[in-house]
């Protein structure tokens, strides 16, 4: 199967947060907010609601910071008002970004991220100039001492696409629709999930030339940093180096 997030990168990003546990925390926090004005307070009947609520659990975040993001999404509590915006770009080396971010400023952010890419070489795109490269999908990677045939069973029994073996850790790859259930039989078997998300998969990827490497980090990172990016995606394809 192609276009799957290489565990490469996942790493990276995941370091990356680590590093920055308040800023992880508040773009949490705000896809919780938006999730419960959206679909409501329910988390059994909010699927996106229920999802950011797992990624708030994962980032050890305390009960009470995510329920009253929940208050606030619901308007039960006052708070700000977020709006969703998806920017569709190319950067160095012709590589195609989409940028996920939520804002209460959208004439704030609009200028920020296009500065950023205008940085390096690139440019904002028209809307669907990029977006059709990319494909919404259920990413879930687990620790690779898990044998084999167990990964295998539980999760294509579950109605998981496909189970990969990548950098020493099994990714199984999902439809959007059954992601929450593969990942209850994953979680009811106990096994050591190392990541759990909803992705935004390239269909095809495009080699970062070396001499726009470094530019191509930088730009990634600097998004990344932005408080109003929640999500970075690309279809850049490189070589990791060694730490």
């Amino acid at each position: 199967m192609s276009g799957h997030s290489k565990w490469s990168t996942i790493k990276h990003k995941k370091g990356a947060l680590d590093a920055k546990r308040g800023k992880h925390w508040t773009k949490v926090l705000k896809e919780i907010t938006v999730a419960a004005r959206l679909g409501g307070s329910d988390i059994d009947a909010n699927p996106r609601l229920r999802l950011a609520v797992d990624q708030a659990k994962a980032a050890n975040m305390p009960k009470e910071n995510y329920e009253r993001a929940i208050k606030k999404g619901a308007g039960e509590m006052d708070g700000v008002s977020y709006e969703e915006v998806v920017y569709e770009a190319y950067g160095p080396g012709g590589v195609a970004f989409l940028v996920e971010a939520l804002t209460d400023n959208k004439n704030r952010t609009t200028p920020e991220v296009r500065s950023y890419f205008a940085k390096f070489g690139g440019d904002l795109g028209a809307q669907g100039s990029v977006a059709y490269l990319f494909s919404k999908q259920g990413q879930i990677v687990v620790e690779g001492d898990t044998p084999e045939e167990n990964i295998m069973e539980i999760a294509l029994e579950a109605g998981a696409d496909d189970v990969i073996r990548e950098d020493e850790v099994w990714i199984i790859a999902t439809d959007p629709e059954s992601y929450m259930t593969v990942k209850e039989a994953v979680d009811a078997a106990r096994l050591l999930v190392l990541e759990a998300k909803l992705i935004m998969a390239p269909s095809m990827e495009t080699q970062v030339p070396d001499d726009k490497l470094k530019s191509f980090l930088k730009l990634v990172d600097m998004l990344e940093d932005n408080d109003d990016v929640q999500n970075v995606w690309h279809n850049g394809q490189y070589e990791e180096e060694e730490e």
